[in-house]
């Protein structure tokens, strides 16, 4: 049985056409998290179509978390995908410890895997970002020292060479980035920075096992250290 592909293709409906469009701004960083977006009289007047169809497209967007109405306020960027917008949204992410175990179990997968695959660019990577995260301790800049520490642990996501790994963690990354900067302190506790060195160490030396164990134990580290213990 054959089917003729030769009958009219259906036009996606504008509506679809336009959150694609603020969907854009949102992944490419025009609308980072957080930042307030322009109103629906401007977006309708930018675009050339109806008010009620840019309302209608960023509803679309506010059911799958991205945008965060409110009411007399405007509406705001919550999350640069769905994945984590979906967190956000439904409150799943409360938990820091939730969020630090979900950490360690893709973590030490993806440094087992790094341990086995790594490049002298990865481990070059690994080492600057260790580097970097001990500059920021020196100037006292906790954000830099949020970023760089972020770059280290996707750095050994992106080593493992597994894109589905990388894929997960990125579409989390928002998450689990909120998780560093809920943990990280200046001055750092030494044990921490000992575990970071022992994940390098572990891919360094192409040992799975011991890279798996060394990531599992930097996030027991976090936990004892974020406890005061």
């Amino acid at each position: 049985m054959t089917v003729s592909l030769d009958g009219p293709v259906r036009q996606v409906p504008l509506v679809l056409q336009v959150s694609e469009r603020f969907r854009a701004q949102i992944e490419s960083g025009a609308w980072p998290r957080g930042a307030r977006i322009p109103g629906e009289n401007q977006l309708a007047a930018e675009l050339g179509v109806s008010r009620g169809t840019v309302r209608e497209a960023l509803r679309s967007l506010s059911l799958t978390g991205l945008l965060d109405p409110r009411v007399g306020d405007g509406t705001y960027v919550r999350a640069t995908n769905e994945i984590s917008g979906v967190l956000v949204r439904d409150e799943l992410s409360a938990s820091l410890t939730d969020v630090l175990d979900a950490r360690a179990g893709i973590e030490a997968a993806a440094a087992r895997l790094a341990a086995r695959t790594a490049g002298p660019g990865e481990v070059r990577a690994l080492s600057d970002a260790l580097y970097a995260r001990g500059v920021a301790i020196e100037a006292g800049d906790l954000d830099a020292f949020v970023a760089v520490d972020t770059d280290f642990h996707r750095v050994v996501v992106v080593a493992s060479g597994n894109p589905l790994l990388l894929r997960l963690y990125d579409a989390l990354a928002e998450v689990l980035a909120e998780s560093i900067q809920q943990t990280a302190t200046i001055p750092e506790d030494h044990r921490i920075l000992d575990a970071h060195v022992d994940v390098l160490e572990a891919i360094r030396a192409g040992d799975p096992e011991a890279a798996s164990q060394a990531s599992y134990a930097l996030i027991e580290t976090v936990k004892v250290a974020g406890s005061g213990q």
